[in-house]
């Protein structure tokens, strides 16, 4: 019961958190806005460590480090994949392979399951496709390269729930602030990378008639961004350790898959957010899905 609630914590805080991503990267480039959010999400993790405390051992690190760069690598592929391919498509195989890797990976250590809780969890990667299906209106194409990308965004969102799972308990969430220093680190030099080709970019081809113009493309940030950059930020640290907890609750080698397969539900949070706040329309089947999501959290508590 516990590994569940906790696991669905996650999956909810995961959601919000994309949410307000999601929102704030109206206003500015979505690598700015997670270079952001990766930053201010140290600062929750630092004070969690100063309260819960924690150890930074060698396994901590590296596994920490391991965390921290599969996630990255999963955050730009998605980015990169969702710029040029169906989104409809693209983010349920994202969903998917982030869920599976870690049940293959437990299933091949030895993990067992019942037929009632492999039941359950097939029916929640069901769920995961129908929540995160959408109509797509870009009209845009879909391609063998798009899908392998999305598939290793997928399998870099596994990465990261593996790593956390090779954490030690007694390091506390110390792997955790690692793990966001290297998200940081990475995105930071990520964003730099893109902001230089930028520039060549427009000093080559568009500055001229900027210059002309006079008028600059940077758009206006208020506080209002700042606000949900921050949410953003701590939500999404709040995740990590709710996540970790989960994996952390119990010895049962059965732990890894159920956690995998319910942070895959993260869509849930941000579909509710969006029907509440912007009143977007759930379609049938983002509620059948949600449904879905529902009853096998239910089983998988009682299992």
């Amino acid at each position: 019961m516990l590994t569940v609630l906790l696991g669905l914590s996650g999956a909810l805080a995961y959601g919000f958190a994309d949410f307000a991503g999601g929102v704030a990267a109206k206003t500015r480039r979505p690598l700015v806005v997670t270079t952001l959010t990766s930053t201010i999400g140290i600062l929750p993790l630092l004070i969690g460590l100063l309260i819960l405390g924690g150890r930074f051992t060698p396994a901590a690190v590296v596994w920490g480090s391991v965390a921290g760069l599969s996630g990255s690598v999963g955050v730009l592929l998605l980015y990169a994949v969702l710029a040029r391919g169906p989104m409809s498509v693209l983010s349920p195989v994202t969903s998917v392979f982030a869920a599976v890797l870690p049940v293959v990976v437990a299933l091949a250590l030895g993990a067992r399951l019942s037929l009632l809780a492999t039941a359950a969890m097939v029916v929640a990667i069901l769920a995961v496709i129908l929540v995160s299906a959408a109509k797509d209106r870009s009209g845009a194409r879909l391609t063998l390269r798009s899908v392998l990308m999305a598939a290793t965004a997928g399998c870099g969102f596994g990465g990261l729930i593996l790593a956390y799972d090779m954490t030690s308990p007694r390091d506390g969430i110390a792997p955790l602030v690692v793990a966001r220093v290297m998200q940081a680190l990475l995105m930071t030099a990520a964003l730099l990378v893109t902001r230089r080709r930028s520039a060549v970019l427009v000093s080559g081809v568009v500055a001229p008639a900027v210059v002309v113009s006079g008028a600059s493309s940077a758009p206006r940030v208020n506080r209002g961004f700042w606000l949900i950059v921050i949410a953003c930020g701590v939500l999404d640290a709040s995740a990590n350790v709710f996540i970790q907890a989960a994996l952390h609750s119990s010895a049962d080698p059965a732990t890894l898959p159920v956690v995998s397969v319910l942070n895959a539900l993260y869509p849930v949070g941000t579909i509710i957010l969006a029907s509440i706040i912007l009143r977007e329309r759930l379609t049938p089947v983002q509620i059948g899905g949600i449904s879905l999501g529902i009853a096998t959290s239910v089983v998988l508590a009682l299992t």
